[in-house]
């Protein structure tokens, strides 16, 4: 099995949606149509300061990360913002999530990005096996790397 992380393209709309509408079923949440439109197309938005990562397993798409860079008040550099990390159940267990989270502190050095930063549910367990792995959560529930 091998796992290639990517910057997202056109192409991956049809599988991303899928993707997409799963992850909104596991926390049990609807977006509005629009809204997920929008945010398709703001990925390809060059003025737009999100983006998505690709995880594929064996070239098919299994997983995505959402992320926004921004400024900060606290740093001079910017802020990595993980909006949202999701893996397809049948790809769980088999490093993708952490290859997405690997990719995300490459890019985040590699940019000079000074922190990468998230949130997840407190009962999702299942992230937080993986997040706590990298930073111990807060307390609220957030986490942030520092660079």
């Amino acid at each position: 099995m091998t796992v290639t992380i990517r910057d997202a393209r056109p192409d991956d709309e049809t599988r991303w949606r899928e993707l997409w509408d799963a992850y909104l079923a596991f926390y049990g949440v609807t977006v509005d149509a629009g809204i997920t439109d929008f945010t398709w197309h703001r990925v390809f938005d060059p003025a737009s300061t999100i983006a998505m990562r690709i995880a594929e397993v064996d070239g098919d798409p299994m997983g995505f990360a959402l992320y926004i860079t921004h400024e900060g008040t606290w740093i001079s550099g910017k802020d990595c913002y993980l909006e949202d990390l999701f893996v397809d159940p049948e790809a769980r267990g088999k490093g993708v999530g952490r290859a997405l989270m690997d990719d995300l502190v490459t890019l985040c050095k590699n940019n000079g990005w000074s922190r990468l930063y998230w949130h997840t549910s407190e009962d999702n367990r299942t992230a937080r096996s993986l997040y706590d792995t990298y930073v111990e959560s807060d307390g609220h529930i957030r986490y942030r790397i520092n660079f």
